[in-house]
């Protein structure tokens, strides 16, 4: 995990709360139309899993935060996982994760799956402050940063999804925005420095990689893409080289590769 300490932006927890429960809405809608065997199609990319088990994971998703508003709080005093620190503190768990996974979607048809996580989520989350310490899987989070790491697997796996089923699940602009803005953070975290400015339109510009600081006029180190790519990058589901080759992303500048640096998550 990277040692460098960043101040994260703040995010407002009640848009947060609506963006997690609207992408997740568009994820039902979507899924309520697949057929058995649509179902039982390769989630591409994602270690043997069918769509049915990235279903299954969506709910997951959006349950965990029910489970985690639901529960005892966490005594204060211990360490905290911080929005600059999970996207490094999940690949340890991508087995548990799996086998979960595998278990939720053997359990039960995967429409009752996701209504029972929208109503969970719907019902545990009103009356709960957003500054709750609460028992996740990396640690002990702060449930409205929690939050946030919500709209980054609900973001991304709706991404998996589309690209698994040719469907084009449309993308809640505060959740993709969260999204988007959590992994440029995340980039700066692993990489600070001010040599560098990645940007990404429309939600997000950050400063990154050791050299000399720019202060006035155009930066000489600029990598730009859009949202979609950035997350791509970010998590493993495309490559710096190809992204560069499609012309999804450019780069200029000595300082502007960012290929030893991606991905953040995987």
């Amino acid at each position: 995990m990277p040692p460098a300490k960043k101040r994260m932006r703040r995010y407002d927890p009640d848009k947060t709360r609506a963006a997690v429960s609207a992408q997740f809405a568009a994820v039902r809608e979507a899924v309520a139309g697949l057929t058995d065997t649509q179902l039982a199609g390769p989630a591409t990319g994602l270690d043997g899993w069918t769509v049915r088990d990235l279903a299954a994971h969506l709910a997951m998703v959006v349950e965990s935060v029910a489970v985690a508003a639901e529960g005892p709080e966490v005594a204060p005093g211990g360490p905290v996982v911080g929005l600059g620190e999970w996207p490094f503190a999940t690949a340890a768990y991508a087995d548990d994760i799996s086998e979960d996974v595998r278990a939720l979607a053997a359990s039960a048809p995967v429409a009752e799956t996701l209504t029972r996580a929208a109503d969970r989520f719907g019902a545990a989350l009103p009356d709960v402050p957003d500054d709750k310490l609460v028992p996740v899987r990396v640690g002990t989070m702060r449930l409205a940063d929690f939050l946030v790491t919500r709209t980054v697997e609900l973001v991304v796996h709706t991404d998996d999804l589309n690209r698994a089923t040719g469907l084009a699940v449309p993308y809640d602009r505060q959740a993709l925005a969260a999204c988007t803005r959590l992994l440029a953070d995340g980039l700066a975290t692993k990489a600070p420095g001010a040599s560098t400015e990645v940007r990404i339109p429309p939600y997000a510009v950050v400063q990154c990689v050791e050299g000399p600081r720019h202060t006035r006029g155009t930066p000489p180190n600029v990598v730009e893409t859009d949202p979609l790519t950035w997350i791509r990058l970010a998590t493993g589901r495309t490559t710096w080289a190809a992204a560069l080759s499609t012309a999804t992303v450019t780069a200029s500048g000595e300082r502007a590769d960012l290929s030893g640096l991606l991905p953040l998550m995987s």
